[in-house]
């Protein structure tokens, strides 16, 4: 037993006399130990803090709360093991030069999202599962975090945004309302009764199982354009329907106007010659 304790004596001494960087291995030991119980402790109540929220927030708001909670104590015990190797934050600003800088930048673009997250979300402009159009990107809203959000666009392809961009850019909610108005232009030839065509389109308007009755549907002339008179049919639609509400009217209109003769002109242009 006291050989064991004497070797035991001696291995802690040699780690003591080992140094890395200006630090004997014990300290650099003991920080890595810090690190290792805040990850753990971060888990642990951002776990909590999830368990907490299930009934009381909606899952962006479990989501954020968990991950504020568990970034906070990481970054106090990523705090303390600096401390313990004896690194000052002020004399790290100081010393840091160049690299200091870059951090400091870094780090205001990280509060800045991280800031712009949290009044996004009190004031709840999307939510996730909702359809968006921000500036060119459109999509669906998959995931938001503290620091971004990602879209998933409709060919497939994931955009992350981040959250101070997202905060001062126009946000389109297309699911946001129940309904959502859809918009159809049909062009028919000049030739053609313009009245007669409205009430055809009117008829199959109304027949449809998606158009909703108020706000009432619209038909009117919208141009007088090259080859054609063009009809502009706006009618309102349940948000999940919409766009099959669209597609459905396209086919449906043409339908009725190929059967009650109406022509749909295609692009034409006439060409005078004039002889000398």
């Amino acid at each position: 037993m006291g050989i064991l304790m004497i070797e035991l004596m001696d291995i802690i001494e040699e780690i003591e006399s080992k140094e890395i960087f200006g630090h004997s291995l014990s300290v650099w030991i003991l920080s890595l130990i810090i690190l290792i119980i805040g990850i753990f402790l971060a888990k642990f109540f951002s776990h909590l803090a999830w368990k907490w929220s299930r009934k009381r927030l909606d899952r962006h708001g479990q989501d954020t709360f968990k991950k504020i909670i568990y970034y906070f104590i990481v970054i106090i015990f990523v705090m303390m093991a600096l401390n313990n190797l004896g690194i000052e934050f002020s004399g790290l600003l100081v010393a840091g030069g160049v690299l200091g800088i870059v951090l400091g930048f870094a780090s205001q673009t990280v509060v800045s999202n991280l800031i712009s997250g949290v009044f996004m979300y009190f004031d709840k402009p999307l939510k996730i599962g909702d359809t968006v159009a921000i500036e060119n990107v459109e999509g669906v809203v998959t995931e938001i975090d503290i620091l971004s959000t990602r879209i998933r666009t409709w060919d497939g392809n994931l955009v992350r945004i981040p959250n101070e961009k997202l905060f001062n850019s126009v946000i389109e909610n297309k699911v946001s309302n129940e309904i959502r108005r859809v918009e159809v232009v049909v062009g028919i030839a000049y030739k053609e009764e313009v009245e007669h065509a409205i009430n055809v389109i009117k008829k199959v308007v109304e027949d449809h199982r998606y158009v909703i009755v108020e706000p009432a549907p619209l038909i009117f002339v919208n141009e007088l354009g090259d080859s054609s008179v063009n009809l502009t049919i706006k009618v309102w639609a349940p948000n999940d329907y919409a766009y099959q509400t669209q597609i459905e009217l396209l086919k449906l209109i043409k339908q009725a106007l190929d059967k009650e003769g109406i022509e749909i002109p295609f692009p034409q242009r006439d060409i005078w010659i004039r002889k000398k």
